[in-house]
């Protein structure tokens, strides 16, 4: 976690789930780093807690609260106590996600119901829930998406179509909640090295290496560099920015280097 001279987000707060973890852990320390009291959310109270600590040892705020995304009185009571307790809730991070390689012909109808819920219900879930206890206006709600959105991968036809419905769940809420002041906008993470995702699409050897080769920036993503477009987002830099994808993956998906991820049987 690093301390910035000039906090974007002095005594702001904002909810991450997913936070206990990966990518979305790296941006509830940035968000704090930027002075947010961070609530983290997800399904494991104990790296919850170790997150949180991390983030108060380096003189941020943050607490963890456990529920799971697929459970909307959970979210629900977790966002009103959010309110409660730090009051409006300025910054909503979507960031609970799921997902495994599975050729549709042989997956089952619950396992690919298992990505939607987490992804797609997960995402409505914790918007609806928070909406009532968001800054209006001021709020800025950011889902992360991934690049299965809008470009279909084999063995990942469960992800392709969450993702695709998180990205019309933001622009959708864009346009409805718009008009109340409260900005909601996706960022579609590419290949992020150190990810469990990641690990699972491409694990590290001659495939990683050669996907690696093919992203016209020459590197694979950080969670940095996911986290700092967040940052930019929810901050008054992005005050005119709604409804919008950003992708942030070095160009992978430009240059069709994300086909090399993962391969049909």
């Amino acid at each position: 976690m690093t301390t910035f001279r000039e906090q974007l987000f002095q005594r702001k707060v904002a909810v991450v789930t997913g936070g206990g973890s990966g990518i979305n852990q790296v941006i509830a320390e940035q968000l704090a780093a930027q002075g947010a009291r961070v609530v983290l959310v997800g399904r494991t109270q104990s790296k919850l807690d170790a997150v949180a600590a991390g983030i108060v040892q380096c003189g941020g705020e943050a607490v963890g609260m456990s529920a799971d995304v697929r459970e909307y009185d959970a979210l629900a009571r977790i966002m009103a106590s959010t309110r409660e307790r730090l009051g409006p809730i300025d910054i909503l991070v979507c960031g609970a996600a799921g997902n495994f390689p599975a050729p549709a012909a042989s997956m089952s109808a619950n396992a690919f119901k298992s990505v939607i819920d987490i992804d797609l219900l997960g995402t409505f879930n914790t918007c609806r829930a928070a909406y009532d206890h968001l800054t209006k206006p001021g709020a800025s709600v950011i889902n992360i998406s991934a690049p299965q959105a809008f470009q279909p991968l084999p063995l990942q036809s469960h992800v392709n179509a969450a993702k695709a419905g998180v990205d019309m769940i933001t622009r959708t809420l864009a346009v409805e909640w718009g008009p109340l002041g409260v900005r909601v906008n996706s960022v579609s993470p590419g290949a992020v090295a150190d990810t469990e995702g990641m690990d699972r699409l491409a694990p590290p050897g001659p495939s990683r290496d050669a996907l690696t080769k093919r992203v016209p920036l020459g590197r694979l993503g950080a969670k940095r560099d996911i986290a700092d477009m967040v940052v930019f987002l929810c901050s008054d830099a992005a005050a005119y920015v709604t409804g919008t994808v950003l992708v942030c993956d070095g160009g992978l998906t430009v240059s069709g280097a994300m086909y090399g991820l993962v391969r049909a049987p």
